[in-house]
């Protein structure tokens, strides 16, 4: 079965920092762009950060660049988003994707071949 498991969700003080993971089963993530998208309440879901197979393109939301960094471990076959300076507009559920596209087309168009269940973000003091 193919799956994608987000990790490292919580509650965090404004300023702090998260380190979420997404993890397959089922298949490999060499071959496919990664992407890590949000929801907030009430909002749509949007691209947060999308990264190459190779690892040699990455894509930031212009909302989170400075702050967050996406990173991949094909060994580890899990893809990584290293939150720091959270904000209160960080709160969502995070969701990471895999697709066979281009990290533009993945995170701006939020369209993905595979889905995770998500993990919910809550910056608050």
């Amino acid at each position: 079965q193919l799956q994608l498991v987000e990790s490292g969700g919580g509650l965090v003080q404004p300023g702090g920092s998260l380190r979420l993971s997404c993890a397959a089963s089922g298949f490999t993530l060499d071959y496919y762009a990664i992407g890590w998208f949000r929801q907030a309440p009430g909002k749509e879901r949007e691209g947060v950060s999308c990264i190459s197979s190779s690892a040699g393109s990455t894509y930031y939301a212009d909302s989170v660049k400075g702050r967050f960094t996406i990173s991949r471990d094909n060994a580890k076959n899990t893809v990584n988003l290293q939150m720091n300076s959270l904000k209160p507009e960080d709160t969502a559920v995070y969701y990471c994707a895999a697709d066979s596209s281009t990290v533009q087309a993945m995170c701006l168009l939020v369209d993905a071949r595979f889905w995770g269940q998500g993990t919910q973000v809550t910056v608050s003091s």
